[in-house]
C-alpha cells in the first residue's frame, strides 16, 4: 500500500454513518477493508447504545478511486451494517475544520432519573444561545428499568457543546431557573485544560461537609441557641456582615466548658456524598482542604475522619477549661477564606483555576469566585445566584460528574 498520503483536497471526501449490531472484532473486519485503499481517514467517531453501534468515518478518496467506494459499501452491507453515504465538498469540509477554534463547554445535567422534559429544556437553552451539541455522554451506571427511582438514586449526563453563548449572564438565569423548577441541577464549565487538570478541592465546613452550624450546637448547649440561630441566618442571607455577626455570636458563648466540644464533634452529622467524594478525590490524586469560618477543633476531627490535607479554622480561646468568648485572631472570614485557597494552591504548584471551592453561605462567595470552579452547595438564594455553579438535589459526591467521572471510576461508601 502507498504510505503517501495527499496532501491538497483534489480528492473525493466522503461521509460514511455505519449502523448497525454491535459485536467484537466488527471494526477489524471493516478497517481491514479500508486499510487496503489509499485513503486518509479526516476524523472517525462512535457510539454505542445497547446492542446497536453507529460509527461516522470521513474519508479522502483518491482522485483514481474507482470501484473503492462501492467495495466498501458490499464490506459493510455483508458485515450486517447499514451504511448511508455523503459526498462533502471541499468548502463544506474546510468550514468544519475552521470550527476548531470555537470555545467548547461541558454541560452536566444531574438528576434522579433524565427525563425527555428536562434534556428538552436544556438543549432548548443551548439553542436559543447559539450553541451546538457535539457529544452526549451518560457519566452515571445504567438504571434496572423495575428499580424504584428514590433519593439514592443519581443520573448524570454530559453534554459537550461548542460555540459561543449570545448572552452568558442570560444563559446562566435560564438554566438556574430550569434546575429550580424540575429540581436538577445544571453545570455549565468552559472545557479548557484548567478544567481536566483540577486538582485541589477547598470545602467550606458547617452546612457543607456536615449538616449542621456548629456554633448553633455550641449555643444550644450554653442555652443561647435562639439567639445565636437568629444571627446565623442572618450572615449566612448577606444580611449582616460575618465578622460583626461572628463577634455577636461567640460573645453568647462565654463561660461554655471545654468538655463539651467532643462530645459535639462525636457526633457531627457528616454531609451525604462527602465520604465518597473526598476518599475518591484522594485515590486519584487530588489536594483536599477545608477553609472555615468555624472552629479547628472540629475541622482538625473531620480532618482525621476523611482524610482531609489541609484544615484552617478560627481557634477558639480557652482559659481554665472555658470558653472566652473569643477567638485567636486572625479571624477566617470570606476574604481571608480567598487567601488561603490562593496561598495553598500556590503551595501546591497550581493555578487557582485548577482550584474548586464549594460552600453555602455568603461568606464563601469570595473564594468560590476565584476557584476556577465555584460551586454553590445546598445555598441560600444570594449565593447560588451569585456562584459560578450550583447544586442542591445531589450530595457532594455530585461533584465527581462535574469532573467528568462516571460511575464505573467511583467506589462509594456509605
Amino acid at each position: 500500500m502507498n504510505t503517501e498520503k495527499p496532501n491538497d483536497l483534489n480528492d473525493q471526501i466522503i461521509l460514511l454513518n455505519i449502523l448497525g449490531q454491535d459485536r467484537i472484532g466488527l471494526s477489524s473486519d471493516l478497517y481491514a477493508v479500508i486499510e487496503s485503499f489509499d485513503v486518509r481517514i479526516l476524523d472517525i467517531g462512535q457510539s454505542v447504545i445497547h446492542d446497536q453501534v453507529s460509527q461516522g468515518i470521513m474519508l479522502a478518496l483518491p482522485s483514481n478511486n474507482t470501484g473503492i467506494q462501492q467495495q466498501l459499501l458490499d464490506k459493510a452491507r455483508s458485515l450486517g451494517l447499514s451504511v448511508r453515504v455523503r459526498s462533502i465538498s471541499e468548502n463544506d469540509y474546510l468550514s468544519w475544520v475552521n470550527q476548531q477554534g470555537q470555545s467548547r463547554y461541558t454541560l452536566t445535567l444531574l438528576t434522579r432519573e433524565v427525563s425527555a422534559e428536562e434534556i428538552a429544556r436544556v438543549t432548548t437553552v443551548t439553542a436559543e444561545q447559539g450553541l451546538n451539541i457535539h457529544d452526549i455522554t451518560r457519566l452515571s451506571g445504567r438504571l434496572p428499568i423495575k428499580k424504584p427511582v428514590s433519593n439514592d438514586t443519581k443520573s448524570c449526563i454530559e453534554f459537550t457543546v461548542q460555540g459561543t453563548p449570545n448572552n452568558t449572564e442570560e444563559m446562566r438565569a435560564s438554566f438556574l431557573s430550569i434546575a429550580s423548577e424540575l429540581d436538577v441541577d445544571i453545570a455549565i464549565q468552559e472545557d479548557n485544560a484548567y478544567r481536566r487538570s483540577r486538582r485541589l478541592v477547598c470545602f467550606d465546613m458547617d452546612s457543607t461537609l456536615i449538616e449542621a452550624e456548629v456554633i448553633d450546637e455550641l449555643a444550644k448547649r450554653a442555652g443561647v441557641g435562639e439567639q445565636v440561630s437568629e444571627i446565623t441566618e442572618s450572615a449566612m442571607q448577606g444580611e449582616i456582615d460575618f465578622t460583626e455577626s461572628f463577634t455577636q455570636r461567640m460573645a453568647l458563648l462565654k463561660g461554655l466548658s471545654e468538655s463539651v466540644l467532643r462530645d459535639i464533634a462525636l457526633n457531627l452529622p457528616i454531609m451525604e456524598g462527602a465520604e465518597t467524594l473526598v476518599k475518591n478525590l484522594k485515590a486519584y490524586g487530588f489536594k483536599t482542604a477545608i477553609l472555615s469560618g468555624g472552629f479547628s477543633y472540629f475541622g482538625h476531627y473531620l480532618q482525621e475522619t476523611l482524610g482531609i490535607d489541609h484544615v484552617h479554622a478560627n481557634t477558639l480561646e480557652i482559659i481554665d477549661g472555658k470558653l472566652t468568648g473569643r477567638v485567636i485572631h486572625p479571624v477566617v472570614d470570606g476574604q481571608r477564606k480567598a487567601f488561603l485557597l490562593k496561598k495553598i494552591a500556590k503551595s501546591e504548584g497550581l493555578n487557582p483555576q485548577q482550584v474548586i471551592a464549594v460552600g453555602d453561605g455568603a461568606n464563601d462567595l469570595p473564594m468560590l469566585s476565584v476557584a476556577g470552579l465555584g460551586i454553590a452547595f445546598r445555598a441560600k438564594p444570594l449565593v447560588r445566584e451569585s456562584a459560578k455553579q450550583s447544586m442542591s438535589t445531589h450530595g457532594l459526591d455530585g461533584i465527581l460528574y462535574l469532573l467528568g467521572f462516571k460511575d464505573q471510576d467511583i467506589t462509594r461508601y456509605s
